[in-house]
């Protein structure tokens, strides 16, 4: 069974999530501010996903999930009354895997849920390759961990998946569509942003852990590669 924390300050939709999700065979957790949130989280290592408010005491939604990306690579829907794009943008580049505005329908989020997990560390066939390296770059596909110069990679679950795609098919161009169906198994309508805000955000994690090479390359116009 599926371990969830929602971090909800308001104790009746912290109630409402919980008891729905415990309907639909998940074990849930919470937790009613920032605080305990990332304690919780840096203590419990058998929670698969977050669902995570921004407006909470003590400590945002916003410095909680800062802070959990220094150490974990956890699954994080971010859920808030916050509409306007840009703090669903800021949301993702800060590491979110997903973004649902208040009000939202409970079905609507089992759904966001369920994808989630599903792109989070896909099983491995017995045939495929366990560990895909790409010059100082290893994912291990059978912790879902990466490392680049032997030091830890802290990637959210569309990162990784997007960095997993290009190392098994390191010779291939992927259009933006094509990119964007085979991480998030949705159809593509002109998600330009989002795919760009990913790769940013895993080029500069990169870099911080080598600046000698790149390793995603824009082929303008077209799509992105592995850097030759």
């Amino acid at each position: 069974m599926k371990k969830i924390l929602v971090v909800e300050d308001d104790k009746e939709i912290n109630r409402l999530i919980r008891d729905y999700l415990s309907e639909n065979q998940y074990d849930t957790i919470f937790a009613e501010n920032g605080l305990d949130a990332i304690r919780i989280i840096r203590d419990d290592n058998e929670i698969d996903l977050v669902i995570l408010d921004l407006m909470l005491p003590f400590q945002s939604g916003d410095m909680v999930l800062q802070k959990v990306r220094e150490f974990s690579d956890i699954p994080i829907i971010i859920v808030s009354a916050k509409s306007m794009v840009q703090s669903k943008i800021d949301a993702i580049r800060m590491g979110a895997d997903d973004y649902i505005t208040k009000p939202f329908d409970l079905d609507e989020l089992l759904v966001r849920v369920e994808a989630v997990l599903r792109r989070y560390r896909n099983n491995i066939g017995s045939g495929e390759k366990t560990v895909l390296t790409y010059k100082k770059l290893t994912l291990d596909r059978n912790s879902g961990t990466a490392k680049v110069n032997d030091k830890s990679l802290v990637l959210t679950g569309k990162e990784y998946a997007i960095l997993e795609l290009l190392l098994l098919n390191p010779k291939k161009l992927f259009s933006k569509s094509n990119l964007f169906e085979s991480v998030w198994h949705d159809p593509y309508f002109n998600e330009d942003t989002t795919i760009k805000v990913h790769m940013s955000n895993i080029r500069n994690k990169i870099k911080k852990l080598d600046n000698t090479s790149e390793y995603i390359e824009t082929v303008w116009g077209m799509g992105y590669k592995l850097a030759d």
